[in-house]
């Protein structure tokens, strides 16, 4: 009987054993000492990368961040603002840089990098992305890599754009130091910033109206862009006749950074003006003279202050367009909003219109670019957005044939007027939209509203034709944005040639006829001195138009078609 217990005894003992065994291998306890080794996946069949390693939590670590001794695809990504394509490396472990959790998965030959995106619009745990089905990992592959290539693309084409740099000329066109000039490059940062006045090393003005350091000039990395600060001078700082120092002019706090423009011109005092030329350093340099001035006028109305509401700008040549450039004039009325907005939109959409490879062939072939102008003038109007204010817009596109001849054709509304002398004939390029002009009110007459006999102003505008004004239009069909077309004008570049633009503020007081006159002496005074200079005539008028007390604002562009003197290359100084 004792035996038999001894065997039953056994045999449970046995069976326990084997039931503990079999609990053993089914629950597999080891797994928990050896969960630090990495789980691996063979790339490219001839070596194992870890893919994610277990020691570093990616759910949980707030730094978000893979180990930092590696790199995944055996080089480290580049940062978005520094991308470029990355050239085939060999395979294998390198000690790199941390690898951002928000880099792209980027799929490069054989290789295969993922991660973890944290604003996925599923969630996915670590481990399991091998998991997910082919259709889908391959969707999330192929946009990945679309958005990290478009990345590298931006930063590519954003590199291009700072590592091309921009040429700044500053030339001093009145006041005791006229004809200064200095220039930088903004590849050149030990020269900058520049600063203007009376001790600056870079341009010393020496005018008792100028502060010892009266202005700085920088380039902005970020914006691409010169800016002009006002540094506490004592009787400001003006661009295009617009105050840009602190509202507490003397107190010697600084004024905001402003943008600065090709052709914009700088005031210090009341003598002492600068013009801006700006260029890009691969650009070609301006192959006529060009002149520009502008004045408010502001004390010509019994003492009155009268706002600027002209503005007045070039671009030569337009981007991307190196046969065409623009010169143009807006002169604002119920406010300058209508005029800075039109200026900033007419180059712009002539640029765009002239991209399109079979307009410009057109253009230079039949030597016409009208459709151009009255389009580029339909689509300003219908981008202004201004009820109460309008503008005057007189441009003049310029471009150049292979040869070496040039072409001008005039588009305007209004009455900023353009002029120009050919071989000594005088051209007007633009045509007056005044109500008291008798085409205007043929116009008016033929559209079915004649003007009464005296009649010389609607709503209380003396213009039936400009840009903005969109109250006013809606009330009255009368009034116009279609743009007057001059014919097109072939210049020789041996010709003695020259175009004038102008705001009413200068034709209120002298005549075509006069003007032309005036730039004749200019031209030959200048002549005898060694000197040609666009800016130099370009101001000369504007001063007649002070002496002669004209009570509007006065700008002017002056397009010298005989002299080179005035071409900018940039050289900077060492």
């Amino acid at each position: 009987m004792a035996m038999v217990e001894s065997i039953v005894t056994l045999f449970l003992l046995l069976m326990l054993l084997l039931i503990i065994v079999i609990i053993f291998f089914a629950c597999r306890p080891w797994r928990f000492f050896f969960s630090s080794r990495s789980r691996a996946i063979e790339v490219g069949g001839d070596i194992e990368r870890p893919l994610v390693s277990d020691e570093v939590n990616l759910l949980h670590d707030q730094s978000n961040e893979l180990h930092r001794d590696y790199d995944l695809e055996g080089a480290s990504l580049p940062d978005a603002n520094e991308a470029h394509f990355p050239s085939p490396r060999s395979h294998g472990l390198v000690h790199k840089q941390r690898l951002p959790v928000n880099s792209p998965n980027v799929l490069q030959g054989d290789s295969l990098v993922l991660d973890v995106v944290s604003d996925s619009p599923e969630d996915v745990v670590v481990g399991q992305t091998l998991k997910l089905p082919p259709s889908q990992l391959a969707e999330i592959q192929k946009q990945s890599r679309s958005n990290f290539e478009s990345r590298l693309v931006q930063g590519d084409i954003l590199d291009q754009i700072r590592s091309a740099g921009s040429c700044l000329t500053l030339e001093v066109i009145s006041g005791p130091a006229s004809g200064l000039r200095c220039s930088v490059q903004s590849t050149n940062p030990s020269r900058l910033p520049l600063t203007l006045g009376r001790l600056s090393k870079d341009i010393p003005i020496n005018d008792n109206e100028v502060s010892g350091k009266h202005a700085l000039i920088q380039w902005s990395s970020d914006k691409t862009k010169w800016e002009v600060v006002d540094m506490g001078s004592l009787n400001g700082t003006y661009l295009n006749s617009h105050p840009i120092h602190h509202p507490d002019i003397g107190s010697r706090h600084w004024g905001d950074p402003i943008g600065l423009a090709n052709g914009d011109i700088l005031k210090f005092g009341t003598k002492s003006q600068v013009i801006v030329h700006i260029t890009s350093q691969s650009m070609h340099h301006i192959p006529f003279g060009v002149g520009m001035a502008s004045d408010p006028m502001s004390m010509r109305r019994g003492g009155k202050k009268l706002p600027m509401e002209d503005v007045c700008y070039y671009h030569w040549p337009l981007p991307g367009l190196d046969q065409f450039g623009l010169f143009g004039i807006c002169d604002g009325h119920g406010g300058d909003g209508a005029a800075k907005s039109a200026s900033k939109l007419l180059p712009e959409i002539v640029a765009n219109l002239l991209s399109d490879s079979l307009k410009r062939e057109r253009v230079l072939s039949l030597h016409d670019a009208s459709d151009v102008l009255r389009e580029a003038f339909c689509q300003t109007e219908s981008c202004l957005n201004h009820p109460y204010e309008g503008c005057t817009a007189t441009v003049l596109l310029v471009w150049a044939d292979g040869d070496e001849n040039f072409f001008a054709q005039c588009a305007n509304v209004g009455d900023s007027s353009c002029v120009m002398n050919v071989d000594g004939q005088q051209i007007k390029m633009s045509e007056d939209h005044k109500i008291s002009n008798i085409s205007e009110r043929l116009r008016i007459g033929e559209a079915g509203e004649p003007l009464k006999d005296g009649e010389t102003r609607l709503y209380g505008i003396n213009l039936a034709r400009m840009l903005g004004d969109k109250f006013l239009k809606q009330q009255d069909p009368r009034f116009s944005s279609e743009p007057y077309i001059s014919e097109v004008v072939r210049i020789a570049q041996a010709s003695k040639s020259f175009a004038l633009l102008a705001s009413d503020g200068l034709w209120d007081v002298i005549s075509h006829k006069k003007a032309i006159q005036l730039v004749h002496q200019m031209r030959e005074k200048n002549s005898e001195e060694g000197n040609n200079s666009a800016e130099k005539i370009a101001n000369f008028l504007l001063n007649e138009a002070k002496t002669l007390r004209t009570k509007d604002n006065t700008s002017v562009i002056f397009l010298d078609f005989d002299t080179s003197t005035n071409n900018f290359t940039c050289k900077a100084e060492s």
